[in-house]
């Protein structure tokens, strides 16, 4: 089964206006420009080198090797681009990730027009089962001297290399014990640093930990995930037929689209709660098991899905970003894979409308569920390298004036189901493989078989998979061995 989390191949790069640091000890910052003047913020040990990251990432990473740039300004350093990976299980990968990661982030930073001078080094990961943070600090060390290495290989030295575990840091660099013990060197309260009291200042936000961010966007894994896959079987029975004639395609699409429209405006109409996790819960009451199926089937055209996302902007975007992570978190079992239309809906949503921190990780998801996925490998490289998401903008809104009148939230409680269709488009839909995912319609072929003369008319009670099996059943296997069209 695909895994709609993170694919280690895509390491985030993007200028960060962070502390400014000189290339030698005490490392003077300045952060935070805003307000009136620069906010100056002095990191002179490893210690609050730990502190900084956070607010570099906009959250706490976990399970993760950081590198961020370090460049010369007016004889004072400052924070620049910063690439982020998993640490791969294998250790045989860690030289391979070490490299992508080091050469990701120098080819980016030289796009963008400053090569790196330094480089601060770390690696974040939690103890295992009887496990201790030392321990932990020691089985990566050999990682940590790959990144010096392949660092070292493009004439950009790490000045510090620092890991984090438990609550406490340890620094590679630094083996004096009076500064940096064995036993590690415990983390400050959250919150309590003068760079936390800067951050806070200029408006800067940590938003938890990596895990609680993707937690929006990860499949259910509750009992009502066979409800949800049971639901999607149905759709595919009586969707799949209609999506491969073409004629009825572009009837498929505008009912998704008015289908969309209305649950976006019973989104945009909840009662406002606090925190994140009660606001998803009551996304999740407000979407329907069977709507949910027809919008994630439905989405899998590459035309709708194209009109889909001019619902980027104004009062639109939100209720849209909303139904995009619901629909994501509904992306069970098999259907992981159909996760990468959804995903990458919430994270043009969520890069259009200014939070970068999410676009990149909803966008590196989309990818990890499909990474032939074209469209989010297109956002996530252009939101990498910096670029202004108005000229995508542009293109949509020339996409939706050119058109007939748009489908809006307001319009679609108007609309009956019997509108004549748009023009089909002139692209033949066809079930797309691995081959030609960049041409067509991506068909999700239906896992369970069905009685009667109309496609989904009836249903026979599910099969489990072993029966499903004994009886030669035509359904279909889950992806394996891959993690993660246009």
């Amino acid at each position: 089964m695909t895994n709609h989390g993170e694919n280690a191949g895509n390491p985030e790069n993007a200028d960060i206006v962070g502390p400014e640091t000189h290339s030698t000890d005490p490392l003077d910052c300045t952060a935070y420009e805003g307000h009136g003047s620069d906010q100056q913020v002095t990191l002179r040990t490893p210690a609050e080198l730990a502190d900084a990251l956070p607010y570099l990432l906009g959250y706490r990473p976990e399970d993760s090797i950081v590198l961020v740039a370090l460049h010369d300004r007016d004889g004072r350093g400052r924070f620049g681009g910063r690439a982020r990976l998993g640490i791969p299980t294998n250790p045989d990968d860690w030289p391979s990730a070490a490299r992508q990661l080091a050469q990701g982030l120098v080819a980016g930073s030289e796009r963008r027009g400053t090569r790196p001078q330094q480089m601060v080094a770390y690696v974040c990961k939690e103890p295992e089962r009887g496990e201790s943070g030392r321990q932990v600090m020691e089985r990566l060390r050999p990682l940590a001297q790959k990144l010096r290495i392949e660092c070292g290989h493009l004439d950009v030295p790490v000045i510090e290399a620092l890991c984090i575990s438990e609550g406490r840091f340890w620094s590679y660099c630094c083996g004096n014990e009076g500064c940096c013990p064995s036993d590690g060197t415990p983390m400050g309260l959250p919150g309590t640093s003068v760079l936390a009291a800067a951050a806070t200042y200029a408006g800067l936000q940590v938003r938890g930990t990596l895990r609680e961010l993707r937690a929006r966007l990860f499949p259910w894994e509750t009992g009502a995930a066979l409800e949800q896959e049971i639901a999607l079987d149905t759709a595919g029975m009586a969707l799949v037929p209609r999506i491969l004639d073409e004629t009825s395609r572009a009837e498929v699409a505008e009912e998704t689209l008015e289908l969309a429209g209305q649950v976006m405006q019973r989104l945009a109409g909840a009662s406002p709660v606090s925190g994140t996790l009660t606001a998803d819960l009551r996304d999740d009451q407000l979407l329907t098991h069977d709507e949910a199926a027809l919008l994630i089937l439905g989405l899998q055209d590459r035309t709708t899905r194209d009109r889909a996302a001019e619902w980027m902007e104004g009062d639109e975007a939100g209720a849209a970003l909303r139904l995009w992570r619901a629909l994501a978190r509904r992306c069970v079992g098999p259907y992981g894979e159909h996760a990468a239309a959804p995903l990458t809906l919430a994270g043009w949503v969520a890069w259009s409308t200014g939070d970068e921190l999410e676009a990149r990780e909803a966008l590196a998801m989309a990818l990890g569920a499909d990474p032939d996925y074209l469209f989010a490998r297109l956002l996530h490289q252009a939101c990498n390298e910096g670029l202004d998401p108005e000229s995508v903008r542009r293109c949509l809104r020339a996409e939706r004036t050119g058109r007939a009148p748009a489908v809006t939230t307001a319009e679609s409680t108007r609309r009956h189901r019997s509108r004549p269709a748009a023009a089909a488009d002139s692209t033949s839909p066809r079930p797309a493989g691995r081959s030609d995912r960049q041409s067509g319609t991506r068909v999700p072929r239906p896992r369970t078989p069905v009685s009667g003369t109309h496609p989904g008319s009836t249903r026979r009670p599910r099969p489990t998979r072993a029966q499903g099996r004994r009886r030669g059943s035509c359904q279909e296997g889950t992806n394996t061995g891959t993690e993660g069209e246009s």
